[in-house]
């Protein structure tokens, strides 16, 4: 993982994600502030932080094959970008998904906002 320019304020950003994989659901609570928004790649949104982490403490343990691997985080004092890949099981083979996540932080160096953007891998145009 690759942090550069912030001074440190990816730290959150990485402990969130961390304890996100290892479904330790009141860790990364710790890492969210209480009026978090996150905004999903098709604009589903979920606010305040308990509905949240109530989505993620659901979904994620039905992801068969989960796995997450971070490339890099760009951290830029209160705004950290995130480029990883999402990797689950289906149907037997694995999917893996690109994403990019834009965190803004509070003035508590908390997250506030989330948003999450993907690469559609199977609507690439042919190449030339």
């Amino acid at each position: 993982m690759t942090t550069s320019d912030g001074g440190g304020s990816g730290h959150i950003v990485e402990r969130y994600l961390e304890r996100l994989v290892a479904h330790d659901w009141d860790a990364m609570a710790a890492c969210l502030a209480d009026d978090v928004v996150r905004v999903g790649p098709f604009g589903d949104t979920y606010t305040p932080k308990g509905p949240y982490v109530a989505f993620l403490r659901d979904l994620l343990p039905k992801l068969s094959g989960y796995s997450m691997r971070v490339g890099r985080l760009l951290d830029h004092g209160d705004t950290v970008v995130v480029e990883l890949s999402e990797t689950v099981e289906i149907d037997g083979s694995e999917v893996v998904t690109p994403e990019a996540l834009v965190v803004d932080l509070d003035g508590a160096g908390l997250i506030a906002r989330i948003s999450i953007y993907i690469q559609r891998l199977e609507e690439l145009p042919p190449a030339f």
